[in-house]
């Protein structure tokens, strides 16, 4: 008897170009991060208004730039699991579709109670959507270029953030603040076709799941041409731990200290995060500049996430998790001197771009270091785990800022409140390191049972 030819999907990917194929999906997950940046941002620029037009206090507002956050956590807990079991595209699809859906009807609320309905099922969307828009692309990506890769599509959310302020400086005295959930609901149901027509179901999830060898076949073929001769693919990866589902394993002895060293400091970067971008207009213009001027100043706090490309390129090369926590240590730093920079402009704005710079190509590389960190059937689940409890961290931030802001604390203060959390997502990766090594190149080679497509 003739022994089955096998052929491991990494290796595969390893020996081949980027290919045209390849960047479509990093040009559909792109854009699905952005619209979720976007979506996800819009509210905060938006809350000025909305205190002008209904006359409500700011402490009000915090149901309203939260609900999101809640909803944001629900979606990514529930959709993990569903991405494992279902498939990565299908879970995609439908979340993109309901935030969608939710920010065009948010634009037709009116009152903070109907906005905060809609804001939460919006939430849903977006914390299913992101997760598996990571999950899907990495499981395409070679293991050489896989975090820059990773994270240069995951610089697609705080460009989107970023637009929504730019947008919203301009669309919103022509056209109100309406407009901007117009654009938010309408750009992610047109991607929706796109997506149904032209995004992929993950290979390594076919695999996983037992897919027709034929399926995955065709699939790798649109890639490069599979070798005369191979009759079954398989997965060759390093598991630690057996486990009957994503979320066990995510549970397992072998990775729970590692999935909980990652939930805490994506908690504590989204603290940093959405504390700035929900109140940073509001606090700017508190502290003396106008509408329009505290918008675009705070738009380039996400435009520094672009960094995180260079960021990528440094995990590729050395040891991710501490590169990782460097961005963290020097976001703590970062955003003290934002606190003391109020009151010349010029510094300002370069002191808000250099700290979201460092905060946001931090943040962007968590996707890519948690894909890195699980295996294929529970990466789905940990990657959208780590988001949905670090969502938790948005809840917070937003109502720390709050209660600060009610408190009547000054504007040096809160910043340099605002910069531990950085501290503690620095001290949370290193332990996570000293806790789960990174394993070198030559051993994350080296393969527990192959996991093959049957035939």
């Amino acid at each position: 008897m003739v022994e089955l030819r096998h052929l491991d999907i990494q290796t595969f990917l390893n020996e081949q170009p980027f290919t045209k194929f390849q960047w479509r999906i990093f040009a559909l997950s792109f854009f699905v991060v952005l619209l979720d940046g976007f979506d996800t941002g819009a509210v905060g620029f938006v809350a000025p208004s909305l205190i002008q037009q209904w006359g409500v206090t700011r402490p009000a507002l915090a149901p309203v730039l939260s609900a999101a956050l809640f909803g944001l956590a629900a979606g990514a807990l529930f959709a993990g699991p569903l991405a494992d079991r279902l498939g990565r595209k299908i879970v995609l699809l439908v979340s993109v579709a309901l935030f969608g859906a939710a920010s065009l009807g948010g634009a037709f609320a009116m009152d903070l109670g109907q906005l905060t309905v809609w804001r939460f099922v919006a939430g849903i969307g977006l914390g299913a959507a992101m997760p598996n828009a990571v999950t899907l692309f990495s499981e395409y990506c070679p293991e050489r270029s896989r975090a820059a890769l990773t994270n240069a599509m995951f610089c697609g959310f705080p460009l989107g953030a970023s637009l929504g302020g730019l947008s919203s400086a301009w669309l919103i005295p022509q056209f109100g603040w309406r407009s901007i959930f117009v654009l938010g609901g309408v750009a992610p149901l047109l991607l929706v076709v796109f997506l149904l027509v032209w995004l992929p179901e993950s290979v390594r999830y076919l695999i996983a799941r037992g897919a027709p060898t034929e399926r995955v076949r065709l699939t790798l073929q649109r890639i490069a041409p599979v070798p005369a001769g191979v009759e079954s693919f398989d997965l060759r990866e390093t598991v630690r731990a057996a486990a009957r589902s994503g979320l066990s394993l995510v549970f397992s002895r072998s990775y729970f200290l590692g999935s909980l060293t990652l939930w805490v400091t994506y908690f504590m970067g989204l603290v940093i995060f959405y504390a700035l971008i929900n109140w940073m207009p509001i606090l700017l213009k508190d502290a003396g500049l106008e509408p329009r001027q505290a918008a675009l100043v705070s738009a380039l706090f996400p435009l520094g996430g672009v960094g995180a490309v260079a960021s990528g390129w440094l995990m590729d090369r050395f040891n991710a998790n501490r590169i990782v926590a460097l961005g963290y240590g020097l976001t703590a730093v970062a955003m003290y001197a934002i606190g003391q920079a109020v009151g010349q402009v010029g510094v300002l704005v370069l002191v808000v771009f250099i700290a979201g710079t460092l905060m946001n190509t931090s943040q962007s590389s968590l996707g890519s270091l948690a894909a890195a960190f699980y295996p294929t059937q529970g990466r789905a689940t940990g990657v959208a785990w780590m988001m949905g409890v670090g969502r938790f961290g948005g809840i917070f931030g937003s109502f720390l800022v709050a209660e600060m802001a009610r408190r009547q604390f000054d504007f040096g203060t809160i910043f340099a409140i605002m910069a531990v959390p950085g501290l503690l997502a620095c001290v949370a990766l290193l332990l996570k390191q000293w806790a789960t090594p990174e394993p070198t190149r030559e051993a994350s080679q080296v393969s527990e049972e192959p996991v093959a497509a049957s035939h």
